[in-house]
């Protein structure tokens, strides 16, 4: 009767210690990129970037006009993950660069992917290339890339349908998949674009991420709950 006890005591503990495990590896794995109260592991243009109510804010005007696109861009670099956020904007064009390289640091210049976004109603979710091959994938549009740069696509869903999850000049949902060559965007939930790369000269497979304020009308961009998990090979 007692070794049976206590072979059920020592289940209960293994089980107990399985369970604790699993949870810590799980919270574990997600990295907050963005703490509520500063810029601190972001770099940018002080003119344009704050942050206001626990947001990361973007934002030009009258008195503060940009020619060119600016980034704030993160520290560290990724290669494979989840990037979860929410957003909000108002006017002007936007959008989360990954996977990405800086081409100037004095001017705060990025190239390679980019998650869109718009006050707008067509580009929400596309999957663009900065400094590159410009739009990679529509929305609604699985795209597989050959190593020669030649695409095969297929459409999905139809924009109109995406957009019409979107709210305008409210708080959306983001995420971005980054795994191996296949890139994947969401938003409130739902799939915009699914792309596979496999241009030889072009894909990345790890880089910098970085927020963008675009170059024209005064707009402004939240960004809050920036989060990252890695996906572990």
């Amino acid at each position: 009767m007692k070794v049976k006890l206590v072979y059920i005591v020592i289940c209960m503990l293994l089980c107990a210690c399985k369970s604790t495990v699993k949870e810590a590896g799980s919270e574990e794995n997600v990295v907050s990129l963005f703490n509520g109260k500063n810029l601190d592991k972001w770099t940018g243009d002080s003119r344009i970037w704050s942050v206001e109510d626990g947001s990361i804010v973007g934002r030009t005007t009258d008195e503060n006009k940009i020619e060119k696109n600016t980034f704030l861009i993160y520290e560290d670099s990724f290669a494979d993950f989840e990037l979860s956020f929410s957003y909000k904007i108002i006017g002007g064009n936007s959008g989360v660069q990954y996977r990405s390289k800086v081409i100037d640091n004095d001017l705060f210049v990025v190239g390679g992917y980019q998650a869109d976004m718009e006050a707008g109603i067509n580009y929400s979710g596309i999957l663009y290339e900065e400094k590159g091959r410009g739009i990679i994938a529509k929305r609604g549009e699985k795209i597989t890339i050959a190593e020669d740069g030649k695409k095969a696509i297929e459409q999905f869903v139809k924009s109109e349908e995406i957009q019409a999850i979107i709210k305008q000049e409210q708080w959306n949902t983001y995420k971005i998949v980054a795994k191996g060559n296949q890139l994947q965007h969401f938003i409130n939930g739902h799939k915009t674009i699914d792309v596979t790369d496999n241009q030889l000269d072009k894909k990345s497979d790890a880089g910098i991420l970085a927020l963008q304020v675009h170059a024209g009308p005064n707009m402004v961009v939240y960004y809050t709950n920036i989060e990252l998990k890695p996906i572990l090979k």
